[in-house]
């Protein structure tokens, strides 16, 4: 089973996002549905691969982290993981198990 992805809205980033962003960096809820819908391709063509599911998600939590990690502070992508443990330990990601979460915001 793939690992859900979280959504912006499962985490709460807010206070995170206004120190580390400008309006400018935050993209575009249209620009953010895009970019699910393109991760969502790419999934559904790696399982088509007969990529395991751990694999795929591993592969893509790695791409993430090394955005995270180019654009933001240490500090604030430390808070962003601590807030996705935070839902995972609070069962709010198994909750959400199976739903289609990269375009959401």
């Amino acid at each position: 089973m793939l690992a859900p992805r979280a959504s912006v809205s499962q985490i709460d980033t807010s206070e995170v996002e206004d120190q580390a962003m400008t309006e400018k960096q935050s993209p575009p809820e249209r620009e953010l549905s895009h970019a699910g819908s393109v991760v969502d391709k790419a999934i559904e063509y790696m399982s088509s691969q007969n990529l395991s599911e751990l694999a795929i998600a591993s592969a893509l939590l790695g791409g993430a982290m090394g955005l995270l990690t180019r654009v933001l502070p240490d500090d604030v992508v430390v808070q962003i993981l601590q807030n996705a443990i935070e839902s995972v330990e609070n069962g709010e990601m198994r909750g959400a198990a199976g739903k289609d979460h990269a375009g959401e915001a």
